[in-house]
This record gives C-alpha cells, structure tokens and sequence, in this order.
C-alpha cells in the first residue's frame, strides 16, 4: 500500500462515525500508542510517515503525524519545539540501569517536538511522545485527554518554546548523530521495549 493509502486509511479508521471532539481524542491516542523509540531515520519531515509501517517512533515523527491528521480535521497547527537535556529525567530510571543513565547525563542539548492546536480559540499543548506501557515505569504518559485541555510535557525544557507552522517543517532538520548518541538510542529504546514486558 503507497504511503498517503495507509495515511487516508488510518485517518478514516481512527474518526470515522466521531464528533470533533471525540475524533481528535482519537487521533490523539493512535498516535500516543505507536511506541516510543528513536529511529533517527524518522526524524525527518520527508520521512516520518514510514512511523506507520515501523509502528515506533519518536516525538518528531509522532508529532509530524498528529499535526497532520489534526490537519485533516481542518485544525490550526502549529509545531512547538524545546531545548532539553536526557540526564534531566535519568532520575526517573530504575538504578539497574546505571549505563543507561551515565551514557543520558553524556548527552547533549537535544531538542523535543510536540503540538500546538488551535481548539476554541485557544493554541493548546498537545504531547503523545509516549506510549500508555510505559507508565510502569513512571514516564510521564499523557493517559487521559479530554481534547480541550494542554496535556503535560514529555521533557523538562531547558529554554524558551520556539513555534513553527507545518510549512517551515523542513527547518527541523535531523542532526547529525555520533557513535555515543546512537549507543545511548539503541540502550534507550532496548529498555523501554523490556519496560513495555514488564
């Protein structure tokens, strides 16, 4: 099935026979439910509908996808984007995890996508970085929306929101990813899977 197939066909099963509300709540959860994991591959404005066919990914192509089904519901979208550090949440890891954590603390400021959706005049804050398993683990899942209201963060941010509309995609270009970063990705998406069994 071509891409932009699978696109319209999850759109249509995801709001079929809802009202507004009820359909972004909807589209909201899908997304929220595909599982976490960074695939640098996906972070990109290009790529991020393979996030369908891989069913994982991370907060950028997670977020490209809601904003563009919310798209589909004629919404205003706007994509906000934060500095953050991953050692600023190591403290929520299990001690077994001293690795993981250490190779967190060696990252460096990464950046963090989420939505900004215009719901009754209002631009709300809508995060479905991470997936419903992995509030077994304490991550802070974004469990209950109630399609009016911001949802919380996935991060602590580090600095000031920074508002890009779909167009300007293309400016939240992929960085380039060392040996460390992409230790510390595989680690990280490794522990959440074995969370999710827990």
């Amino acid at each position: 099935m071509v891409m932009s197939e699978m696109l319209d066909e999850k759109f249509r099963q995801w709001v079929q026979g809802k009202d507004a509300t009820r359909a972004r709540i909807s589209i909201f959860e899908n997304v929220r439910d595909i599982p976490y994991a960074v695939v640098p591959e996906l972070i990109d404005a290009e790529k991020y509908l393979d996030i369908l066919t891989l069913n994982r990914g991370s907060c950028t192509p997670k977020h490209f996808l809601l904003g563009n089904m919310f798209q589909r519901l004629g919404m205003l979208v706007l994509y906000a984007v934060y500095p953050f550090r991953w050692g600023d949440r190591a403290e929520v890891l299990d001690d077994n995890l001293s690795e993981l954590i250490k190779l967190a603390q060696e990252q460096p400021e990464s950046h963090h996508l989420a939505c900004r959706v215009e719901i009754n005049g209002r631009l709300v804050l809508v995060d479905a970085t991470l997936d419903s398993p992995l509030r077994k683990v304490n991550l802070p899942v974004n469990q209950h929306w109630d399609g009016f209201s911001d949802t919380a963060l996935a991060i602590e941010p580090r600095g000031e929101e920074e508002l890009y509309h779909p167009s300007e995609a293309y400016l939240m270009q992929p960085r380039d990813y060392d040996h460390n970063m992409l230790e510390f990705y595989n680690q990280l998406n490794h522990c959440l899977e074995d969370a999710r069994r827990l």
